[in-house]
């Protein structure tokens, strides 16, 4: 139940008719698995405890270092050589203190990654690389856990969901069956700050959606910005009938 300060700071949502005081109660029961806490992982992390989502997990290896700060927005100066999950932590425990964190500061293996599946309610892909991104998207398709997973770099991104619980629908490596270039990042090609936080913010809001059962995800659908040209694409997508994650499902 939604306590009466609860009801106060969520009421701009619990006012929509699509959330309500159903929709408000499944983001307060709700675990939420964000993996990468640095360009899109900042708006994720601050809105999804800023609307109410009960329990935040946190993974990401890294520290805080100064060229963050350009676009990582959940950090401060002051956070500069701290573990960005605690440099994280602190921030939403000043948006929300009712959000409980959990961290972890290191690389979570396969076995490790399934086990927190098991207690998890859906899982925001924020890393950096194709590695992790496979090794999420296998996972929850293994656990029936969905996944939204979002990529910025330069002035372009990207997200779509992958919800393993509707029948036929794709899955990530569907989009991209092999890696590609997996040396390409922002310190390499670079990254204008606000795109990350517009991919990081939808990301967010489908994770709302997913988790209160509003509107349409984009499961099925890849979403793409061109920051540059201030354009908006969406493609439909597929299930790959050889993909070796999904297809035997």
């Amino acid at each position: 139940m939604l306590t009466d300060d609860q009801l106060l700071r969520y009421s701009r949502q619990i006012m929509l008719p699509d959330i309500d005081i159903r929709g408000q109660e499944a983001l307060q029961q709700a675990k939420v698995l964000i993996v990468g806490l640095g360009g899109l992982g900042s708006p994720v992390a601050m809105y999804l405890a800023a609307a109410g989502v009960g329990e935040l997990v946190l993974v990401d290896d890294d520290k805080v270092e100064l060229s963050n700060l350009q676009r990582q927005v959940i950090h401060h100066s002051s956070s500069v050589g701290v573990a960005k999950v605690d440099s994280a932590a602190q921030r939403i425990a000043s948006i929300n203190s009712d959000v409980q964190v959990q961290c972890v500061t290191h690389r979570l293996d396969r076995a490790e990654l399934i086990d927190w599946l098991k207690k998890t309610h859906l899982v925001v892909d924020c890393s950096d690389n194709f590695a992790t991104r496979y090794l999420l998207n296998s996972c929850c398709v293994e656990q029936n856990i969905p996944l939204v997973s979002g990529a910025a770099i330069r002035m372009e991104g990207q997200l779509l969901t992958v919800d393993p619980r509707v029948a036929g629908s794709p899955c990530y490596q569907c989009l991209y069956p092999s890696a590609g270039d997996d040396n390409l990042s922002c310190a390499e090609s670079g990254v204008l700050a606000p795109v990350v936080g517009v991919i990081g913010s939808m990301q967010a809001l489908e994770a709302i959606k997913v988790l209160t059962g509003v509107g349409e995800t984009l499961v099925g659908r890849l979403m793409i910005f061109d920051g540059k040209n201030m354009q908006w694409q969406t493609m439909k997508l597929k299930a790959d009938p050889n993909c070796p994650v999904c297809c035997a499902r």
